[in-house]
């Protein structure tokens, strides 16, 4: 107990309860109607709405894309346009963001192919079988610097044990 309160400052803080997480990727504007477009070609996402920045920028045709709210495996992600925020930080040799988003799926090389097909890069050169088990998995970087793991469904330690 005294080491919470020594890292509360002093006293107990209430549990807080959260009710989702999603990821948000912002990208650099106008891109953002672009990277929901390669997120539905790629990974199956599904859009299920987009807001619009409320004041158009001067130099541009199209308002920005305030948030758009995509659905990939049952997670909702946000996309945005990054106009005048400090763009994620990103790793100056992989020129990616040091985020990745992992994603489960049986069918590990098609999705592979899928995202490179829609214009992702494979990272590693191709898709291997991943230490212990015999899954596979790939890495792929999307055109707006965000990485994206795809792999087979982790085994439970009980299976993992007898094989």
């Amino acid at each position: 107990m005294a080491h919470t309160e020594a890292q509360n400052g002093g006293g107990v803080a209430p549990p807080v309860v959260f009710t989702a997480a999603k990821p948000h990727l912002m990208v650099d504007a106008p891109r953002a109607s672009d990277a929901v477009a390669f997120y539905k070609a790629a990974f199956g996402a599904e859009e299920l709405g987009r807001s619009f920045h409320p004041k158009r920028k001067a130099d541009q045709e199209t308002p920005l894309v305030l948030s758009a709210h995509i659905v990939v495996a049952g997670v909702t992600i946000l996309v945005s346009d990054n106009a005048d925020a400090p763009a994620p930080a990103a790793d100056p040799e992989t020129k990616g963001s040091k985020t990745a988003i992992l994603l489960e799926t049986e069918e590990v090389d098609l999705a592979v192919a899928n995202a490179v097909k829609a214009g992702a890069t494979l990272e590693g050169g191709e898709v291997a079988e991943t230490d212990g088990g015999g899954a596979r998995a790939g890495m792929v970087v999307d055109p707006f610097g965000f990485t994206w793991i795809i792999s087979a469904p982790a085994k439970n330690s009980a299976e993992v044990e007898e094989a």
